[in-house]
C-alpha cells in the first residue's frame, strides 16, 4: 500500500483536516479519506507515515461495529467496494480510497469534543499538579501521575480550528449546547468509553484518556462520528506494564513526539513550521507504533 498524503478524488471536497479529506457524497452522506500525513505539536509534518491512514479508518470501523446497539453512529461503510458500489463515481479510485477512506451520514457537528478521563494524564495532571483542578473544577487531592479516576471524569473542550482545544466546564458546555443536549452527549460519551474500555482492558490495553465528537443528523437524531479510540484520539496503555506515580509509554506517535522533542532542546527547531525533516528510522518506529496499536486492540493484523 503506498502512502498517501493528499487524496484527489471525482467529488466535491469540502474539507481537508491534518489528516482527513472530506468529500461530499449528495446532500446527506460524507465521505472521509484518511490520509497519511501526521503533526505533532500543532505542526504537520512533510513526511507520511506508512498506513497510519489504514489503521485510524479500520480501528475506527472495527469499533462502530461493536457500537451498534449502545450509541448510533455515522459509519456506512468502511469497506472499499461497498463504498463504490454507492458511489460509482470512484470504480477507478479502487486503490486511494481502500482501507482508509469511509461513508458516512452527513451531520450538523456540535461545536465540543466530548473528552473522557480514565485516568490523570497528560495536559490534566499537569493542571492537576499546579492547581488541583481539571478544566477549572476542583478534584480530591492525592492523586499522583497517572491515576486511574473513579468513575471516569467526563471534561469536555470546545473545538479549536487552529491551535489547541481549550477544556471548559460543563456548565459552559450547557451554556453552548443547552442543558439536554449537553446531558445526552455526556451519557453517550460514557457508554462508549465503558465499551470501549472493558473491551480493550480484556486486550491488554487501558484507554487512559480519548474524545469523541457527535451530530444531529437530518432526522434531528445524536449520532457518533469522525474517529473512535484511535491512536490519534486517545491514549493508550500497556496493561502489564501500568504503574501509577510516573508517565506511562504509549502506542501513538510517541517516537515523533521523543524526535521533535530532542530537536527542540538541542535548539535545532522552535516549534513552529515547518518541522524538521523526520529520519527514516522515526517514520518506520511511528508506523509500526499504530500498527501495534490496530493488533492490540482488534486481536489482529491490519491486512488490506
Amino acid at each position: 500500500m503506498t502512502t498517501m498524503r493528499a487524496s484527489d478524488l471525482p467529488l466535491s471536497r469540502i474539507g481537508r483536516g491534518k489528516v482527513r479529506d472530506i468529500y461530499a457524497v449528495g446532500d446527506d452522506r460524507l465521505l472521509l479519506v484518511t490520509t497519511d500525513r501526521i503533526s505533532a505539536f500543532d505542526v504537520v509534518m512533510a513526511e507520511t507515515i506508512p498506513m497510519k491512514g489504514a489503521v485510524l479508518t479500520q480501528i475506527s470501523a472495527w469499533w462502530f461495529e461493536r457500537l451498534k446497539g449502545v450509541v448510533p453512529h455515522h459509519m456506512i461503510s468502511a469497506d472499499a467496494d461497498a463504498i463504490i458500489r454507492q458511489v460509482p463515481a470512484l470504480r477507478d479510485h479502487r486503490a486511494a480510497i481502500t482501507g482508509r477512506a469511509m461513508l458516512c451520514r452527513r451531520t450538523e457537528v456540535f461545536p465540543i469534543e466530548c473528552v473522557i478521563r480514565g485516568y490523570l494524564s497528560g495536559s490534566a495532571w499537569k493542571e492537576y499538579a499546579q492547581y488541583g483542578t481539571l478544566a477549572g473544577e476542583k478534584l480530591p487531592s492525592g492523586f499522583v501521575e497517572s491515576a486511574k479516576l473513579e468513575p471516569a471524569i467526563f471534561s469536555p473542550a470546545t473545538k479549536a480550528e487552529t491551535g489547541h482545544d481549550e477544556n471548559i466546564t460543563i456548565a459552559r458546555m450547557r451554556e453552548i449546547l443547552g442543558g439536554e443536549v449537553a446531558h445526552r452527549l455526556e451519557r453517550m460519551t460514557r457508554a462508549v468509553y465503558a465499551l470501549g474500555e472493558k473491551t480493550s482492558r480484556d486486550q491488554g490495553i487501558i484507554i487512559a484518556d480519548t474524545k469523541f465528537e457527535f451530530g444531529s443528523d437530518k432526522d434531528g437524531r445524536i449520532i457518533l462520528i469522525d474517529e473512535v479510540m484511535t491512536p490519534d484520539s486517545s491514549r493508550f496503555w500497556a496493561a502489564d506494564a501500568y504503574e501509577p506515580g510516573r508517565p506511562q509509554p504509549s502506542f501513538d506517535k510517541q517516537p515523533l513526539r521523543d524526535y521533535l522533542d530532542a530537536e527542540r532542546r538541542a535548539g535545532r527547531w522552535n516549534g513552529e513550521a515547518p518541522a524538521p525533516p523526520l529520519p527514516a528510522s522515526v517514520v518506520d518506529a511511528t508506523s509500526k507504533r499504530y500498527l501495534e496499536a490496530y493488533r492490540r486492540i482488534t486481536g489482529s493484523e491490519l491486512t488490506l
